[in-house]
């Protein structure tokens, strides 16, 4: 793969399942794209892939002899995952770390991705191997963290960001997903999972806090029926511009150094 395509390529993760952080990949490939980016997802989470289903793509992935061809979605962002390699979306991807890991480098280096902006990677929980291979392997400019309210979602999302920070990733914000509820009667928000974190772990390790995403019932449905595309919101809206600012400061930053 010519990395020079790829204008930017950015992992989003949190070392914790369950805080919807494809969900904010989702809902930021759908942003950049509508902000005039041209920007593609890896879903390097092999095992438990969500992004096909999020953005209501069915694939299949084609290779004509010239590379892998990935999925498009209805707003054109283009697409990999291992949801195109199953017979259908309830069958488990049952592989050892080594095939794993193997899939990973063939997403980035075997797939066709044309010129992007942005390469967005939706990466796995956890720690261990293809976290370990995206570092290792991809030339990360950097990292966008997503955590929830909780305590423990703070605890475990510093591993990652630690971990990320060892192998000399850039750490480019943090995301706090779910972080209120606004009353539909009378606007007000009510910290549906306790008061929030973000600031504090932003703050702890030098990073600015890119978004406050709400829960959104039709965030959930449009999901739910493959269409996040069609959400529109001003906390993504200002995500999108968050991100691309974060990745330009990094950028500036790692021009400065050399």
């Amino acid at each position: 793969m010519d990395k020079g395509q790829l204008g930017h390529v950015v992992a989003i993760g949190s070392g914790k399942g369950g805080v919807g952080k494809s969900s904010v990949a989702a809902l930021l490939a759908s942003e950049l794209r509508r902000r005039g980016r041209s920007v593609g997802v890896l879903d390097a989470d092999i095992t438990g892939p969500s992004i096909p289903k999020l953005l209501g793509i069915p694939g299949p992935l084609v290779d004509r002899g010239e590379g892998i061809e990935p999925a498009v979605s209805r707003g054109g962002v283009p697409v990999v995952s291992s949801q195109f390699m199953v017979e259908d979306e309830q069958t488990p991807v049952i592989w050892r770390g080594p095939l794993v890991t193997r899939l990973i480098t063939q997403f980035y280096g075997s797939v066709r991705w044309g010129k992007l902006d942005y390469l967005l990677i939706d990466m796995p929980p956890g720690t261990s191997d293809v976290p370990l291979t995206v570092f290792q392997t991809i030339p990360i400019d950097g990292m966008v963290f997503v955590l929830t309210p909780q305590d423990l979602a703070a605890l475990i999302v510093k591993k990652a960001m630690n971990m990320a920070r060892d192998l000399h990733v850039p750490l480019l914000g943090v995301v706090e997903n779910m972080a209120y509820v606004r009353c539909p009667h009378c606007g007000e928000r009510i910290e549906l999972f306790g008061p929030s974190r973000v600031g504090k772990v932003a703050e702890e390790y030098g990073l600015p806090v890119l978004g406050r995403l709400p829960v959104t019932p039709s965030v959930s449905e449009l999901a739910d029926a493959g269409r996040l595309e069609e959400h529109r919101s001003p906390e993504v809206e200002e995500l999108g511009a968050a991100f691309e600012k974060a990745v330009d400061d990094a950028t500036k930053s790692a021009v400065s150094v050399l």
